[in-house]
């Protein structure tokens, strides 16, 4: 089993980082289902941007604690509700993943 890996800009990051945001939101899409519905993973990898393989200081490892739908509004997805997939990126992990 894999981690799920995610890509975010950085304010998120700072944010996931410094225990401010514990969720992270995708599209409820094709694309998000197809790798969300029913995965089960053996963590989530949090990179700030597309950082050289191996810096550390723009990674975060958490555990995977599920996801669920839910509906937002949100300016990186316009003005209007939309239905997201919300990640838990609460729990902070330390060790590398199997």
């Amino acid at each position: 089993m894999k981690p799920l890996t995610l890509h975010l800009k950085k304010q998120y990051f700072d944010q996931i980082k410094s225990g401010e945001k514990t969720l992270e939101y995708r599209l409820v899409t094709d694309y998000w289902k197809k790798r969300l519905e029913d995965r089960d993973y053996n963590g989530i990898i949090l990179l700030c941007g597309y950082p050289k393989r191996g810096d550390e200081s723009k990674t975060i490892r958490c555990l995977w604690c599920g996801c669920h739908i839910t509906k937002i509004i949100h300016p990186q997805f316009g003005a209007d509700p939309v239905d997201v997939f919300a990640i838990d990126v609460s729990k902070k992990y330390e060790g590398c993943y199997q």
